[in-house]
């Protein structure tokens, strides 16, 4: 990084140099009419000198030659004064061109601070993130069982357990995490709602604690998507059809059309207004749609 900031500050500074010669390259104009002044001066002292040697001569009055000096003498003070102007120029130029060259590097790098990446800088940043195999996950997850083991008052980590076992397929292992880690699940709709599935996969249905907390999911997040899912899929399981279309009507319209989501859905309403509608007893197959 530190070689990265010397040449990022030595291509500014070359790149301030068109900038700033012209700022230290003194006008032509500026020189040649310091030329001419001093021309001017030289030509108003000559006369001078001449006048009093015309006064010594007794050519030219006292009273002529005071006047004729004190003209002269207004004439050097107008061609004296501009250079004194120019200088001030020149000087204020060259401390103008001393601050470009000294703070536009730094300005340089204080924006890219700013609003550039330097983590970008480091070598091992920029290396390609190695991508985990099912064996590290599933060490991960190991290891996280085993701190938890010697921590069970850790809720939030038995919540990422049972996430983890979820997305493993290991749905047994899940339910018993979420289920130790009921004071934060009960608490927020959806993680009701994923602890009711679990249940409900290694338990064969609804029936019982799935069901108490689809209910309290139900509560909490009346319209949830996930939630309804499951409360339709558990309604269809109870029979309770009409139940199960008036949650799922409320879900289609939130899906995207056309997707693998709406399609089942759709198909699992089509079966369930059906079985709604058929005489007792002539139900067919029971619709349940996949949560998301």
């Amino acid at each position: 990084m530190t070689s990265f900031i010397a040449l990022a500050t030595l291509l500014v500074v070359v790149a301030a140099v068109p900038l700033v010669l012209p700022l230290l390259r003194r006008p032509v104009a500026a020189r040649e009419d310091t030329d001419q002044r001093a021309a001017n001066l030289t030509i108003l002292r000559d006369q001078l000198a001449e006048l009093e040697h015309e006064r010594e001569e007794g050519s030219l009055s006292a009273a002529d030659f005071e006047q004729a000096k004190k003209e002269l003498q207004r004439r050097l003070l107008e061609e004296a004064s501009p250079v004194g102007q120019t200088s001030r120029e020149i000087a204020a130029s060259r401390k103008t061109a001393l601050l470009v060259v000294v703070l536009l590097p730094l300005l340089a790098l204080a924006g890219y601070g700013a609003l550039g990446n330097p983590q970008a800088l480091d070598p091992a940043a920029r290396q390609p993130a190695q991508r985990l195999t099912a064996g590290d996950i599933e060490g991960m997850v190991g290891k996280l069982a085993a701190r938890l083991a010697e921590n069970p008052d850790d809720l939030k980590g038995w919540l990422m357990l049972g996430r983890s076992y979820k997305a493993l397929g290991r749905y047994a292992e899940a339910a018993d995490a979420y289920g130790k880690a009921l004071p934060i699940v009960e608490k927020e709709a959806t993680l009701l709602a994923e602890y009711a599935e679990m249940l409900a996969i290694t338990h064969n249905g609804f029936s019982g604690k799935a069901g108490e907390m689809i209910d309290k999911a139900l509560k909490l997040a009346p319209e949830d998507p996930q939630v309804l899912l499951l409360a339709g899929a558990a309604a269809g399981e109870r029979r309770d059809f009409k139940r199960a279309v008036a949650y799922w009507e409320k879900v289609l319209p939130q899906l995207e059309p056309g997707s693998e989501e709406a399609e089942a859905l759709s198909q699992a309403l089509s079966q369930a207004r059906a079985a709604a509608e058929a005489p007792t007893g002539k139900t067919g197959n029971r619709a349940r749609p996949q949560s998301r």
